[in-house]
């Protein structure tokens, strides 16, 4: 038998390698005879840079570049020489992480840093830029990676160079010299437009900081930078799928860097070749940490699910927790979920390994 393994990591708990090779132990405890390929894969979220770079053996880069709050800091990107392929993730400089929970504040948050990753690439000769968009700590629309680029915002009396919520008074933008940029192709796991009701900040202000009072000067602001930018009429991305990733960052990437925003499984998919690794299997594992109606909006089970299906392969998902929704369980063959009834999250997580195990197994 032939079986291929291709999960996204469980958040806070294991990488997509980890739960690869977790599933794979397993396996063969029971088939010793199997022919087992891993296949870690990610969707654009935390961990794409890992996974692409290791499925294409690449190495790791360090520039210096600045957290969200302006902290001096060292940053790290993926490069795959023989490419000139930079894949990067903007959680690495404007990430939740780089942020201790009092100190998350989207009006002082920027992508600066993220300006400075890209800068560094271009300088080094890459031919390419991927940039995954999940983790972040802002909702400047792009407004801190522009201005390390470059450009300059300005209001009726001065330059704007702080907060967010001073795009609120922004009248113009100005492009300094000549900005050289190497093609950029930005992997979202979320389909959001920038503004509105399903936009970037009603949607995911609130677990960056951000309270009903601060949601509003966002909404604004970012309302006011993209008016000023669509200016240009044939720079009006405000409503496209996945402008409102990284708290607008792909708006910004697709305005001041002339961006393409693709589904992040997609692009994971084609650069580790899945499909190919995939043709000749009989059976193909996935799994994540939760599976759910988000699990639908292009996330790495769905996806597996999905190309599984096109080849006609029977596809099964391992997964932390899951819930009843069947339009969900339906993807798959069967589900297996690690969590145990009478133990608390925190123990299903701590064993999470131990439990992969034991689901593949059966």
């Amino acid at each position: 038998m032939k079986i291929s393994i291709a999960p996204d990591k469980f958040k806070g708990s294991l990488s997509a390698r980890e739960v690869a090779e977790n599933i794979a132990k397993g396996l063969r405890d029971v088939l010793p005879e199997a022919t087992i390929k891993i296949v870690p894969m990610a969707d654009g979220g935390e961990g794409t840079a890992e996974v692409i770079c290791d499925g294409l053996g690449g190495s790791w880069l360090n520039c210096a570049a600045h957290d969200p709050i302006g902290r001096e800091i060292d940053a790290r990107y993926g490069w795959i020489q023989k490419h000139k392929l930079a894949v990067m993730e903007m959680n690495e400089a404007a990430g939740m992480r780089r942020l201790s929970e009092s100190e998350r504040d989207p009006l002082r948050a920027n992508t600066f840093g993220v300006g400075e990753m890209i800068l560094d690439a271009a300088g080094r000769g890459a031919q390419k830029i991927i940039i995954g968009l999940g983790g972040s700590a802002t909702n400047d629309g792009g407004f801190g990676m522009a201005r390390s680029l470059g450009f300059r915002f300005l209001g009726q009396e001065k330059e704007l160079t702080e907060s967010v919520s001073q795009l609120v008074k922004l009248a113009r933008i100005e492009k300094q010299g000549s900005l050289s940029l190497p093609k950029i192709v930005a992997a979202a796991d979320v389909r959001n437009p920038l503004l509105g009701g399903n936009g970037a900040t009603r949607i995911f202000g609130p677990q960056k900081g951000a309270t009903a009072d601060k949601i509003d000067i966002l909404e604004r602001a970012l309302t006011k930078l993209a008016d000023v930018v669509s200016k240009d009429p044939k720079i009006n991305y405000r409503d496209e799928p996945g402008a409102g990733a990284a708290g607008g960052l792909g708006f910004g990437l697709m305005s001041f860097c002339g961006a393409a925003i693709r589904p992040g499984f997609d692009v994971v998919a084609e650069s580790v070749g899945l499909e190919s690794k995939m043709k000749d299997v009989d059976v193909v594992i996935t799994g994540e940490g939760s599976l759910d109606r988000q699990t639908l909006e292009g996330k790495t089970p769905a996806g597996v699910a999905g190309l599984a299906r096109k080849l006609g392969k029977r596809v099964f998902a391992i997964v932390g927790r899951a819930s009843e929704d069947r339009q969900v369980r339906d993807l798959f063959d069967q589900v297996y979920v690690l969590a145990q009834p009478g133990m608390s999250e925190k123990e299903n997580i701590g064993r999470a390994a131990e439990l992969l195990r034991e689901r593949a197994r059966e």
